[in-house]
């Protein structure tokens, strides 16, 4: 009886020892991919939730913090582990069930009626809008 045991002891030991080489191959496989993928300009997912572009990084010293911008002119720094992953981009398709227009619809807004994609709101226009908004809001 106690030899059974020993055996199927030894056997969960084997099986252990087995699955753990196997998962540290492929965390190995995955971090060496990680790292030949963070070059500067790739878009990377950051373990806090935060999205930015790598500006610099050291695969060879990962010591080194990573600098990342998360906006423009927004640089931060930040531990090389702390990237989760890197962000592919996805390509866009067009839903099948949706319609295509030929003609542009009656309410669409004119070019020179949207706002300065470089434009930096001011406090004083941030409160402004959001008044503007709870207004809206509370007539409908």
């Amino acid at each position: 009886m106690e030899i059974i045991l020993f055996g199927l002891l030894a056997l969960l030991l084997v099986f252990m020892f087995f699955n753990t080489r196997k998962r540290q191959k492929q965390m190995k496989a995955e971090q060496e991919e990680k790292a030949t993928k963070t070059v500067p300009g790739a878009k990377v997912l950051l373990q806090g939730g935060l999205y930015g572009t790598i500006v610099s990084f050291d695969p060879e010293n990962l010591d080194q913090p990573a600098q990342v911008e998360i906006a423009p002119g927004v640089v931060i720094e930040v531990h090389s582990q702390a990237i989760l992953r890197i962000v592919e981009p996805t390509e866009a398709t067009p839903a099948e069930d949706a319609p295509v227009e030929d003609a542009p619809a009656a309410d669409t807004v004119a070019d020179s009626e949207l706002p300065d994609p470089n434009h930096v709101e001011t406090p004083e226009e941030t409160r402004a809008r959001l008044e503007r908004n709870e207004r809206g809001d509370s007539e409908n």
